[in-house]
């Protein structure tokens, strides 16, 4: 497969009332498709959320939206564009990484940062952290590869993000 660079073509979901916010690393070739965030199938993000907040799995990006906007969720990723190879982070080069500072100083209310998997937080530690000097902490990934947590194990771990808000 070859590299080619790309650019994030959606924006972040958040409001005056998001708490927590939650980075992913980059959109899939999926995501990229919908226009929306964890939009692979198996991706357990939605799953996950849906499980600890009480809500339907949401279907439509407009129930998404609602379950994260009123549960003081906020989304978005580290990386603004970067050179990628389908969606393997592992290809991930050239990073131009997401107006986060910008973000967390125009929305106040966001308590607590987290990210969806290892790369999240490393991407994170290296472009964010030293403008911003607020903490991430790092979550087990709902993607499909990260097969060796089941949904419940997620959840024990995923559960902070309640403690915070």
């Amino acid at each position: 497969m070859k590299e080619t660079h790309v650019k994030h073509e959606f924006e972040p979901i958040v409001d005056a009332c998001t708490k927590v916010l939650i980075l992913g690393s980059f959109p899939s070739v999926k995501s990229r498709e919908q226009s929306f965030y964890y939009g692979h199938p198996q991706n357990r993000f939605w799953k996950l959320l849906a499980s600890m907040t009480d809500y339907p799995v949401p279907v439509t990006v407009e129930e998404k939206i609602r379950m994260l906007k009123e549960s003081g969720i906020g989304i978005w990723d580290v990386i603004e564009s970067c050179d990628i190879k389908g969606s393997s982070d592992s290809s991930i080069r050239n990073v131009v990484p997401a107006r986060i500072p910008e973000l967390l100083r125009d929305y106040p209310n966001i308590q607590a940062v987290f990210a969806n998997g290892r790369l999240a937080e490393k991407l994170y530690m290296k472009y964010i952290y030293p403008k911003t000097q607020i903490r991430i902490q790092a979550l087990p990934s709902t993607s499909p590869a990260n097969a060796a947590y089941s949904l419940e194990r997620l959840q024990e771990h995923w559960k902070q993000i309640f403690n915070k808000s």
